[in-house]
């Protein structure tokens, strides 16, 4: 693995003609709140899952991270992290990332996310992991795709089934993305020099109509959970990756290839 060392970034601007999204550290505690009411405005008022405060004042001051992303004084998303520690090695888990739905579509997402791998490689921390629904194959695309994460671990029911509307009272099964810093593969994938994920020596299947039953058939996505679930653990027991996500006629599919080949 290379050994990539970045100096601590201090913000980064991007966005469209006309406008300017600053990313950046959040350190002021008035700016901690600006995110639980961006999380407010996302998930709604009746969701008792929400992140207080606190939680952004303890991940700040303990080593984790509180990213901004801002359109002048206003908050238009953020990531939020906290510092893990695995068999002696520190890590980040990237435990939210939101931006605001007038926002959606336009990179604010990956700003973050770019921002937040030169934050970490400037302190030597050279592993981000976060979950992720693996029914929610946009997340997964941009997770494995864009950025160039790797899955090797499912969690089922995770947080258990919670009041959250996102979760849809249905068990909150995770896969673990991930995201080697300094690899070739992630490199390659955020300079867009990745080739499209195509072919696999194993796939998981998901049905075309997943994302209509996600709005009105619970019970066909449990049933689809239920296989999946089945799935990924077999082919993390045979010591396979989830590298990749691609679309086809018939749905879209997981692409696995043995650790080996990382």
């Amino acid at each position: 693995m290379n050994r990539e060392t970045k100096a601590q970034p201090q913000e980064v601007r991007a966005g469209r003609p006309g406008e300017t999204i600053v990313v950046r550290k959040c350190c002021a505690l008035k700016e901690f709140h600006a995110c639980v009411e961006l999380q407010r405005e996302i998930w709604g008022e009746a969701d008792l899952e929400i992140e207080p405060v606190t939680m952004f004042v303890v991940a700040s001051l303990t080593g984790g991270q509180v990213l901004g992303a801002f359109d002048g004084e206003k908050i238009v998303g953020y990531t939020l992290a906290v510092v893990g520690l695995r068999q002696g090695v520190v890590y980040l888990h990237s435990h939210q990332t939101a931006v605001s739905s007038a926002y959606r579509n336009r990179g604010v997402g990956r700003m973050l996310k770019l921002f937040q791998r030169d934050e970490a490689l400037g302190r030597g921390i050279r592993l981000v992991e976060w979950t992720f629904d693996p029914l929610e194959l946009k997340n997964a695309h941009f997770n494995l795709n864009r950025l160039g994460a790797i899955c090797r671990r499912y969690i089922p029911n995770l947080y258990g089934v919670t009041t959250s509307p996102l979760h849809r009272g249905i068990e909150t099964d995770r896969l673990v993305a991930e995201w080697w810093l300094d690899s070739p593969r992630v490199i390659a994938a955020i300079q867009d020099l990745a080739p499209s994920a195509t072919n696999a020596p194993a796939t998981i299947e998901l049905p075309a109509e997943l994302e209509q039953w996600q709005q009105n058939d619970a019970q066909r996505v449990q049933a689809v959970q239920t296989r999946v679930r089945e799935e990924f653990t077999k082919w993390f027991a045979r010591e396979y990756a989830a590298i990749g996500v691609r679309a086809g006629q018939k749905g879209p599919a997981y692409l696995l290839a043995p650790w080996s080949d990382f």
